[in-house]
């Protein structure tokens, strides 16, 4: 198969194996088109042993759309929250989430594309929740902010959940239980915040010099947790791409929409693309025309919570916009903890009104992500260097 067909350029095609030595040979393989991967994080079937196509079956409970594109080197991933509402053949209306248990990843692929204007999905990646456990584990935790305490009883298995608000180090249950706390008020956006904050820390650990070395063992040990249809070269160039991939280069956003007042079910999500013309081709690659007369970051609706020590800086931040010409600005409630450096949060999936913001603000590091303030375009946490 010619390298040009798939994708991908790797050297020694037919004779490495997989093996420690190919791990080692990782440079060799090259990421030369841009692709998108269905990534689903599926609930296993109760009663089906783990890695058996059966336990693949269930709904799925996290959904993202991961882009690697090696023109501008980037990695982006665009979040689909499990109640979005899409039609699918012979049911009607229904919630993404009963795709992949109604037709498979065939069908999810099938649907996300249509919905996405033909966009194409050239893999797929399935992985059991019992999995994300177990590599969280086996990377000894992942360090997370939680931002309030979560204490309830898990819904789908009765598994209580009691996590402090602040910095923590989750082990694999706990990481787990973050990532599906559901609140009531917010359905499953909130959930999706939390998502993209584990999927962040995920990563600071598997970059961290200490773990890089395990990533052949750590990938024999998973293998029973996933379900793709990536072939082990194409996982090579994968890797390979990732891990030379900048952070500001990692962009995160989330499907927009709304609740429907409408809808029986009040978690329904129906989508709202009007005006998603640089999200289509930034986060899925369809083509379309950008409009170039984007609103100015002084139009777009800012919010501001205080991270730092004091609590007159709210007001100076606000003064200061204002007299940059910002008029849409409201505040939310401080920050659990104090941290050393301003951030804004970027909602919007394209980093520059975050780089306008900053400045103009002259601090914050940047995060494209689904974090902030739901009703914000970006929200400016203060640190403590705001001066």
């Amino acid at each position: 198969e010619k390298a040009e067909d798939d994708g991908f350029t790797p050297s020694n095609r037919d004779t490495l194996k997989v093996s420690d030595g190919l791990w080692n040979k990782l440079s060799l393989y090259q990421l030369s088109k841009p692709m998108n991967i269905l990534v689903m994080g599926v609930e296993p079937i109760k009663g089906t042993l783990d890695g058996s196509p059966e336990s693949f079956a269930g709904s799925s409970d996290t959904m993202l759309l991961v882009r690697l594109n090696p023109s501008d080197k980037s990695i982006r991933v665009l979040s689909i929250p499990k109640g979005t509402m899409v039609a699918l053949p012979e049911e009607g209306l229904s919630k993404i989430s009963e795709a992949n248990p109604k037709g498979g990843p065939v069908l999810a692929a099938r649907v996300i594309s249509r919905t996405f204007s033909n966009a194409p999905i050239d893999r797929y990646i399935r992985n059991s929740t019992s999995g994300l456990r177990e590599l969280v584990d086996q990377l000894g935790g992942v360090d997370i902010f939680v931002p309030q305490s979560m204490t309830s009883q898990d819904q789908s298995g009765g598994i209580p959940i009691n996590l402090v608000s602040g910095w923590q180090t989750l082990n694999g249950e706990q990481a787990e239980l973050f990532a599906r706390f559901r609140e009531s008020s917010l359905g499953d956006i909130a959930r999706v915040q939390r998502q993209q904050a584990l999927i962040g820390a995920l990563l600071q650990r598997l970059n961290n010099p200490v773990v890089l070395p395990r990533l052949p063992q750590l990938t024999r040990m998973m293998r029973k947790y996933f379900d793709t249809n990536l072939r082990m070269e194409e996982m090579m160039a994968l890797a390979n791409f990732a891990v030379n991939v900048e952070r500001d280069n990692f962009q995160m956003t989330m499907l927009p929409g709304t609740f429907s007042k409408f809808s029986k079910d009040p978690e329904s999500y129906w989508l709202n693309l009007t005006g998603q013309q640089s999200l289509l081709k930034n986060y899925v690659g369809v083509d379309v025309y950008v409009k170039s007369d984007s609103p100015s970051v002084s139009q777009l609706k800012i919010a501001i919570l205080n991270a730092s020590s004091l609590p007159q800086v709210t007001a100076k931040v606000i003064n200061h916009l204002k007299t940059k010409g910002f008029a849409n600005i409201y505040t939310v409630p401080d920050w659990a903890e104090n941290q050393r450096q301003t951030q804004i949060f970027v909602r919007r999936g394209t980093r520059q009104p975050g780089v306008e913001l900053q400045t103009i603000l002259g601090v914050g590091q940047i995060e494209v992500s689904a974090q902030g303030d739901l009703d914000a375009d970006l929200t400016i946490r203060i640190g403590e260097d705001w001066k």
